[in-house]
């Protein structure tokens, strides 16, 4: 629960005068869809002005600095005024903010550790976004990745994904290209081996977690480090596929 719940009924990890950063539920939009039939629950509280990439809470304004797929949980930064939200989008822009996700991949064959490179192009058709991998060109999107463990029986690898860029869908779509598609994926993974991982480990949803966030301090300058644990649903597929 949010210790400030006239601003966003996320749980809230970090506060100071300038930032706020919150832990977003699986389920929950980053900002409002306007092309939504019906209204969905939002990151943040309040009338959301897409130009200005702005909710008006009745705590007061926030402005959102990046977004998470709904189907990802964790981390999502926000600024209180608007100085502060044009240098934290600066940052982003200059890729000198630090994204790390953890994400379960089914399959194998990683080495302990490397860099994914790849050239992404999304498409806007029929109210769906998509992002493809094109073989060719030069590389756009790059992630770095620990594996952090593997298991044999299962066939899953539990990875630990550093987001150098921040393309749409993109570990995602780097992961599946791979043939390493992220369990619970119903858009770019397996239908088939979804079904069967929901009956036998649980996994009823999408696993990425955006589990931890570093960025200089647009005020202070001091580095800040913030961590969201995996939430207990994450917790007990990893569990029930004997991984710590």
């Amino acid at each position: 629960m949010s210790s400030n719940p006239a601003m966003t009924r996320c749980e809230v990890l970090h506060e100071d005068r300038f930032l706020l950063v919150v832990n977003k539920p699986h389920g929950v939009l980053s900002h409002p869809n306007p092309k939504s039939a019906k209204p969905q629950p939002a990151a943040f509280e309040g009338r959301y002005d897409a130009d200005s990439r702005c909710f008006s809470s009745p705590a007061g304004k926030v402005w959102l600095i990046h977004r998470l797929d709904q189907d990802t949980s964790g981390l999502l930064l926000a600024a209180k005024d608007e100085k502060t939200a044009a240098a934290c989008r600066e940052a982003f822009e200059a890729e000198t903010v630090r994204k790390t996700y953890l994400a379960l991949c089914a399959g194998g064959g990683l080495k302990p550790e490397g860099v994914w490179l790849d050239h992404l192009i999304t498409a806007h058709e029929r109210h769906q976004v998509r992002t493809t991998v094109r073989h060719g060109p030069r590389p756009n999107a790059e992630a770095r990745y620990r594996l952090v463990e593997y298991s044999a029986v299962q066939r899953l690898s539990l990875v630990e994904i550093e987001l150098i860029t921040g393309k749409t869908h993109q570990i995602r779509v780097q992961a599946a290209s791979r043939r390493l598609p992220l369990v619970g994926d119903d858009v770019y993974g397996s239908f088939e081996l979804n079904r069967k991982l929901r009956q036998s480990l649980g996994a009823r949803r999408l696993f990425l977690h955006a589990h931890e966030l570093r960025l200089k301090h647009p005020a202070s300058g001091q580095m800040i480090s913030v961590k969201a644990p995996l939430p207990p649903d994450l917790v007990s597929v990893l569990e029930a596929a004997g991984l710590k």
